[in-house]
């Protein structure tokens, strides 16, 4: 079995699935890509177990019409991704090996059997809905830094999916602080279902979404959640758990309102940011007629102090805050202007945010310092 490729294509299918390969795992097979030739279009599969991704090019040639095997992912990508631009890549299997060839470049690879590769079946979808590359991306991308990482509390290493109706929502925490983004669907009527996607499956198909308008198409089984873009299928396993009631830390009675310029605001608590504890990055924020005091120190007996003007007639309040909670969501706030909720010196600070594609609330609860 030969086939040919260019050297461009080739190496678009690999980086894109290439992520999902584990460097050390106890199954040798998943070391390796499935290869799969159907009628001159190559797709190749990426599984941890956990996470697949498929994604599909077209060959030059190819003298089979129906092929399968596995290469060994690393090797292969670091190959192809060395080779000069321009390069045509000739594949020639036979039964144990596989003859790389491009410009006066050999290589010789060990396959493996393709039948000992496993495949999620995505036959079995519950529940399918669309929606733009940019509006996932968007809820992902204004979400994902609240998810928790190795937390014993393994339902909130990921991402809930939470869909009603005509909205999807994706609602993201670690018990300090939740990022909650939701957004309308052109399809309506879809029953009330909740899925959690882990971590690596979240980090894993930001890099696939792009700001685009095409449209994606989101699935869900019952142990799966897909996500099929234009060549590339990305499948992954859900966390069998249940997600806290999110609805009930959301604040509802904050009404100390503070209005300022975002830039400004996330330029003075970087700044703040410095001299804070290393571990906890804890600061100090004074409210008052108008005027936003920020204050930190550190172990070392380092001190910062800054103010700015702001829109605020509410009452005095002095209340700390992870700072590092604050700059993700500012960070990943577009808007000039940000406004910020508060009831009182223990209570969660509120923001919310929200544009033509979602609308975005994040809470952070306080700190003592």
């Amino acid at each position: 079995m030969k086939i040919t490729i260019t050297r461009e294509n080739l190496l678009k299918v690999l980086q894109t699935v290439g992520s999902v390969v584990e460097k050390r795992h106890t199954m040798p097979i998943l070391s390796n890509l499935l290869f799969v030739v159907n009628n001159n279009v190559l797709t190749v599969t990426a599984s941890d177990s956990e996470i697949e991704t498929r994604a599909q090019t077209e060959l030059e040639s190819c003298d089979l019409e129906h092929f399968s095997t596995t290469l060994p992912a690393l090797k292969l990508i670091n190959i192809v991704r060395s080779l000069p631009d321009g390069l045509t890549v000739v594949l020639d299997f036979d039964e144990t090996r596989c003859a790389l060839s491009a410009g006066r470049s050999r290589f010789k690879l060990s396959t493996l059997p393709a039948e000992n590769f496993p495949i999620i079946d995505l036959t079995q979808s519950e529940l399918t809905l669309s929606l733009s590359q940019k509006q996932l991306k968007q809820l992902i991308s204004h979400s994902s830094f609240a998810m928790a990482s190795q937390d014993v509390r393994f339902y909130l290493n990921g991402m809930l999916f939470d869909i009603s109706n005509q909205t999807l929502r994706v609602v993201a925490t670690d018990g300090h602080r939740l990022s909650t983004c939701s957004t309308e669907l052109a399809i309506q009527g879809l029953p009330a279902t909740q899925a959690i996607l882990p971590r690596k499956g979240v980090l894993e198909l930001s890099k696939l979404i792009t700001d685009e308008d095409t449209l994606v198409q989101v699935s869900l089984a019952k142990n799966y959640l897909t996500v099929e873009l234009d060549s590339t299928v990305f499948t992954c396993k859900l966390v069998d758990g249940r997600f806290p009631d999110y609805r009930r830390v959301i604040p509802q009675n904050n009404d100390q309102v503070v209005q300022t310029d975002r830039e400004m605001l996330r330029s003075l608590l970087q700044r703040a940011s410095i001299l804070s504890n290393d571990k906890f990055k804890g600061i100090r924020l004074n409210l008052s007629h108008n005027l936003l005091a920020v204050s930190a120190s550190n172990s070392e007996q380092d001190e910062s102090h800054e103010d700015m003007a702001i829109d605020y007639a509410g009452a005095d309040i002095e209340i700390g805050f992870n700072v590092s909670y604050i700059l993700d969501v500012l960070n990943s706030i577009q808007d000039d202007c940000v406004t910020l909720l508060f009831k009182d010196a223990s209570s969660s600070c509120l923001l919310s945010a929200s544009n033509n594609n979602c609308a975005c609330q994040h809470v952070i609860m306080p700190m003592r310092l």
